[in-house]
């Protein structure tokens, strides 16, 4: 297969301003499960990759959380399966999708149940923490399409319960993910499985040389999708920064709690361990909260997920592992309760409020020990984080930077609207951020994933 260049990529075509789904040519069926939804306008990813999908076409999509890339690939892979239709035969998927995480497989499978509702083709999910012998009778009968993560693919592969010789169409999704959580050579253990004569998909939220690597050895001829969203996430989310003491910040997510009683906390910690223990304290001061990390049994997960969309509980602790798998409404408030050590983490944490082009609020804190992350996160987003002073729990003295020019509101407008830190237009810190690559072209992997060891 050939390496991507410039030359080898296609651009994408451009959008009508009244483009709709049927103007995609998308059949029937189709059209009916999107009306059902009331899904009329597709969205930029959708409008541009749809077309070349339904030719065949390769494709590497470039696009954030929340701009609808799962449609994308979900609504020509079924018109195509649709199209050509064959026994399903045990085992042997006609189309698999590889997600990084459970939530984020569980979340594509029921797309795809909604999207092909009318169409006769059936799928299957299969992920860790739950038992394998429901997973290997959906694939005994034979299913169309299969939604997996790496690791429970691999598992089921080396017994023999599931073959990729006969897929036809495999997509890579949150391919830069993958890499976080240390999937790189599941991946490419995956990739050997697959028929060399196939469609390809990889879609990532950044392209560092580790994911262009990647892609090279996966598709061929490609064409290349990359949408910004109308308002990127940044800058749509109101973003404060607290500095605090490391003792103080459960004192202080209890404030910012109780400071704004309207909509859904969603908080991100390090360490699975942190998170249990925030959840108990917030108990303790009267805060409704569940946990949601890896050790959590897919029960459990699924428990806390639905309890906390629903409202029962009003608070959600996380780490990392489901950054990119929680995609519910009304999240009003983001705290990064620690920083993370990956700075585009940041960015797919705070992620999780203002989906849809809403508008949402994010407030990170930080301690004396986490000043490199800081300036790490803010070289990324190219801007400093707005600071909120005047808290009662405020920290002196641990500024990343002492000339570090102070943007925040007093705590009498605590949420205000309108706080979106500078544009590239005013004045930057000193060696400021304008010259940063968004993104950068780091290694993907933390240190911990490349020690063979989990922190989620």
């Amino acid at each position: 297969m050939t390496a991507i260049s410039p030359v080898t990529s296609s651009p994408a075509p451009p959008i009508k301003s009244t483009t709709t789904f049927a103007d995609l040519s998308l059949a029937e069926p189709l059209l009916r499960a999107l009306d059902l939804k009331s899904y009329k306008e597709p969205s930029p990813i959708q409008a541009q990759s749809i077309p070349y999908l339904l030719q065949g076409r390769d494709l590497i999509g470039l696009a954030q959380t929340g701009t609808g890339k799962t449609a994308a690939f979900a609504l020509p892979i079924l018109q195509r399966l649709a199209a050509n239709p064959a026994p399903v035969t045990p085992r042997r998927p006609r189309a698999l999708i590889l997600a990084p995480t459970r939530e984020l497989a569980a979340q594509i499978a029921q797309s795809f149940g909604a999207y092909g509702k009318f169409l006769k083709l059936s799928h299957a999910v299969v992920f860790g923490g739950v038992s394998l012998s429901p997973q290997i009778r959906a694939l005994s009968r034979g299913i169309d399409i299969l939604i997996a993560t790496p690791g429970r693919l691999m598992d089921l592969e080396r017994q023999k319960h599931v073959s990729l010789d006969k897929v036809e169409i495999f997509v890579l999704d949150e391919a830069d993910r993958m890499l976080d959580l240390g999937f790189v050579h599941e991946i490419k253990r995956i990739i050997t499985k697959l028929p060399p004569r196939r469609q390809s998909l990889l879609f990532s939220a950044t392209m560092p040389l580790t994911i262009k690597d990647l892609a090279a050895s996966l598709v061929h001829n490609p064409a290349r999708v990359e949408v910004t969203p109308e308002s990127p996430t940044v800058e749509r989310i109101d973003q404060q920064l607290c500095f605090v003491e490391r003792h103080d910040k459960n004192k202080l997510l209890v404030h910012l709690i109780k400071q704004k009683p309207e909509g859904l906390v969603l908080v991100f910690v390090r360490m699975k361990h942190m998170a249990n223990r925030l959840v108990e304290q917030l108990e303790k001061d009267g805060v409704l909260a569940e946990a949601i990390h890896g050790n959590k049994s897919q029960g459990a997960r699924e428990r806390a997920l639905e309890n906390f969309r629903s409202g029962r509980r009003r608070v959600l602790v996380a780490t990392d592992i489901a950054a990119r798998g929680i995609d519910v409404k009304g999240i009003a408030l983001v705290v990064n309760f620690d920083l993370p050590e990956e700075p585009e983490s940041y960015v797919h944490r705070i992620g999780r409020t203002a989906r849809a082009g809403t508008e949402g609020q994010a407030i990170a804190f930080c301690d004396r020990s986490e000043r490199n992350l800081l300036r790490n996160i803010e070289r990324m987003i190219r801007r400093p984080i707005p600071v909120l002073k005047g808290h009662p729990f405020e920290a002196t003295g641990n500024s990343p930077a002492p000339e570090r020019k102070e943007l925040g509101h007093g705590m009498d407008r605590p949420f205000a609207s309108g706080n979106r830190g500078p544009r590239s237009s005013q004045p930057q810190r000193p060696g400021g951020f304008r010259g940063s690559r968004f993104g950068g072209e780091r290694n993907a992997r933390p240190a911990f994933a490349r020690a063979g060891r989990s922190r989620f």
